[in-house]
């Protein structure tokens, strides 16, 4: 996948990054650029980070002779061998601009708790910057590691690895969640970073913040006088926040099983996109202003009531080896949150995530409530929804009744469709990653998770979490390749949702 303009390469490309950075009121973004992958022979940096830098320096947003990119693992490589190994993830590429983006990749060996290997990675670092003659220096740090050495491998940054003090510029350290398993080991990670780096040092990256869909939310929601008198509980039945998988854990089954569906993606990704369909309107789009907002709607949310939730696990789930036989781990769950305030009081959000299922989607279901002194008898045909569908396909629509096209007067549903592979045949949508790292960059924490809203999103889920743990709350089975546990459609139904029979949106094509 390539992003560039037909014909001119990267260096051509060069005042891509510094003109878009002139638009950002954002301090020392200039000078030499050291972005360090650790966790670099992993399989996160293989098939995401790396190839989000390449697509970033594809596009001439980070340039051949302002940055350049260290990879850190234990592995035993050489600079060719990492090379070799992020080529076979970059299939398409044009060889010239994919050889010319390699070159830019050093590889250091070291672990991940002694100073000798970030030693020799400072060592190779500021020999860049030096050879630079560049007045600032810059080091992005990107985590590629399980949460569990986050503590010693930032200890080690904090100690060997920080920009120097002799120079202007700034380190910077971005990390994969998972932030924690609860409340407490979240917030007992969140002091340990806490005392080696500021919080505008720490980048605590969802890629769901990343996606165009997710951040068109607050455009959608604030830029349209349209939706503005609707979105509030007057008007609106009931919001669902879905995300279905059609595949089951696919070897990853002793990884999963540690953390269920709710840990792995209600908890951050749904929780996010949750928070920017519920919040309100912030005083400018300055970040802090924004997550300002976020942590507001998350401090709103009542204690999650058992009794609407459901909870579910595929058959074959406990088939995978490293699966102990009385798991209950959920592999699906339906959540209903409920928002105490003036906007959003009553108004059930059905938070539904699973694998293994009949389909793979994620989208933002927002059902309207029904039209008062229905004429025309086409209640039964469905409710008006707007729909966002951020994967795949992206897409939003709204589905309302219209006249049948005839002499009669009948009506059926049908929709207003705006899909992005129509609308814009021939604009790159950017990858999740790419957005996320050129933010970094830049400094944008906007759509990074900050400490104090972490906190409050383990506050939701935790008693949860813990009543799964301690057996309380028991997975019922479903069948792989089904809508998931009937029990998740019966709870949509008692709290308000009512489906649409009949009616399939049906992506259009070019064809």
């Amino acid at each position: 996948m390539s992003g560039g303009s037909a014909g001119s390469s990267p260096s051509s490309r060069r005042n891509s990054f510094n003109s878009l950075s002139r638009d950002v009121d954002l301090p020392s973004e200039q000078g030499c650029l050291s972005i360090v992958v650790l966790g670099a022979s992993g399989d996160l940096a293989k098939k995401k980070t790396f190839p989000a830098l390449y697509h970033l320096f594809d596009q001439g947003f980070i340039q051949s002779g302002e940055v350049h990119i260290f990879g850190y693992a234990r592995s035993n490589l050489s600079d060719d061998g990492l090379r070799v190994r992020i080529r076979g993830y970059l299939k398409g590429a044009p060889e010239e601009d994919l050889s010319e983006f390699l070159q830019l990749i050093k590889y250091v060996s070291g672990s991940y708790d002694n100073g000798d290997g970030f030693g020799k990675l400072n060592k190779a670092i500021s020999e860049y910057e030096a050879s630079s003659k560049s007045e600032s220096y810059r080091r992005l740090f990107y985590l590629a590691l399980p949460p569990s050495v986050y503590p010693s491998v930032c200890k080690m940054i904090r100690t060997y690895c920080m920009n120097p003090s002799s120079h202007p510029g700034w380190t910077r350290v971005i990390v994969e969640k998972p932030f924690g398993k609860d409340l407490d080991s979240a917030e007992e990670l969140s002091a340990q970073l806490g005392e080696l780096f500021e919080e505008h040092q720490l980048y605590r990256i969802d890629h769901y913040l990343g996606k165009e869909l997710v951040q068109n939310l607050l455009v959608l929601r604030f830029a349209n006088r349209l939706f503005l008198p609707l979105w509030n509980r007057d008007n609106i039945d009931n919001i669902q926040i879905v995300f279905r998988e059609d595949f089951g854990t696919e070897g990853r089954g002793g990884y999963f099983d540690q953390y269920g569906i709710i840990r792995d993606i209600i908890q951050n990704h749904l929780l996010q996109v949750f928070c920017l369909v519920a919040m309100e309107k912030p005083v400018s789009l300055k970040p802090e202003h924004i997550r300002d907002e976020k942590v507001k709607v998350l401090q709103s949310v009542n204690p999650i009531n058992p009794e609407e939730v459901v909870l579910g696990q595929y058959d074959g789930y406990k088939d995978d080896p490293t699966v102990p036989d009385d798991s209950n781990t959920p592999t699906f769950a339906s959540v209903v949150l409920r928002v105490h305030n003036e906007r959003w009081e009553g108004v059930p959000f059905i938070l539904k995530a699973g694998k293994a299922l009949n389909s793979r989607k994620a989208e933002v279901r927002v059902q309207f409530k029904d039209v008062p002194g229905d004429i025309f008898k086409c209640k039964k045909q469905g409710r008006n929804e707007f729909v966002i569908r951020l994967q795949p396909s992206e897409a939003m629509y709204v589905k309302l009744t219209v006249k049948k096209p005839g002499l009669e007067m009948a009506t059926e549903q049908s929709e207003l469709d705006l899909s992005y592979g129509m609308r814009y045949q021939n604009v790159k949508i950017p990858e999740a990653y790419e957005r996320l790292i050129l933010d970094t960059i830049r400094g944008d924490q906007q759509h990074f998770v900050r400490r104090d809203e972490l906190k409050a999103a383990w506050q939701i889920f935790t008693p949860l979490l813990h009543d799964i743990d301690d057996g309380k709350l028991k997975a019922v089975p479903y069948q792989p390749g089904s809508r998931g546990p009937k029990e998740a459609d019966e709870l949509s139904a008692r709290v308000g949702y009512v489906q649409t029979h009949g009616y399939i949106w049906i992506p259009p094509t070019l064809a």
